[in-house]
């Protein structure tokens, strides 16, 4: 009799054990996944800001590309028209 209920202690351990690792592992998961909401809303909310001075320096790099091309075409164009006749 003693040795059955040292057998039922010894499982209500392994079970209780189990149990307890099952929660830290959740634990550490769901606060990891917290985390990770609350530094995506962060992101969210910078990329709010961010879009406008982003939006603006690339415009202006365009708008370079674009006028440095219209000189060369521009030059090209005005040399076939100066060509001897």
């Amino acid at each position: 009799m003693i040795e059955d209920a040292l057998v039922i202690l010894v499982w209500a351990l392994v079970v209780a054990g189990i149990g307890f690792w099952l929660g830290l592992v959740y634990g550490q998961e769901n606060a990891g996944r917290l985390c990770a909401e609350e530094k995506v809303e962060d992101l969210r909310a910078q990329l709010k800001h961010a879009p406008v001075p982003l939006q603006e320096r690339q415009l202006r790099e365009m708008r370079s590309v674009l006028n440095d091309a219209h000189k060369h075409i521009l030059t090209v164009s005005k040399g076939l028209e100066k060509q001897p006749r």
